[in-house]
């Protein structure tokens, strides 16, 4: 049997109820001490205020259903959020997501990782970023990296 790649796609609203299942699924994996089903409401204003107005987004598929996301601000080179399916960790679809954003933003990429998401910090360091310096959450006050790549 054949191993079938994700597919990528643009961002469709009716795409919204999907993206934000996956976003819950995936840090609720990540983070099993913090109830992010509480956090479901303020994320969904966020998504629709913040990130679908000004961000590129684009979904990967696959079976029709998604297995990840990214969202990027071209403007200002921001990467917010890339979510992958916990069931297709390790499987490529993150790294497709992130050449598909080193694509949509070909000057570089700046995004925010949590300090002890050693895993994460690994993946983009996988994928040519680096860390540029110590910052906070300023919603958590979690401390994170600022990491950078540019071509």
């Amino acid at each position: 049997m054949s191993k079938v790649s994700p597919t990528l796609r643009r961002y469709a609203t009716a795409d919204e109820d999907a993206a934000i299942d996956l976003w819950l699924r995936s840090w609720q994996q990540t983070y099993p001490d913090i109830d992010f089903v509480a956090r479901v409401a303020w994320w969904r204003e966020r998504w629709r205020n913040e990130l679908v107005p000004r961000a590129d987004i684009v979904i990967a598929e696959k079976h029709a259903t998604m297995a990840g996301f990214v969202t990027v601000e071209c403007e200002t080179l921001y990467l917010d959020q890339i979510v992958v399916a916990p069931e297709a960790w390790g499987s490529g679809t993150g790294g497709m997501l992130i050449a598909e954003a080193k694509r949509l933003s070909p000057k570089g990429l700046d995004l925010h990782v949590n300090q002890d998401h050693q895993r994460a910090v690994r993946f983009y360091q996988k994928q040519g970023f680096v860390i540029a310096g110590p910052h906070a959450n300023a919603i958590s006050g979690r401390p994170t990296y600022l990491m950078s790549w540019r071509p």
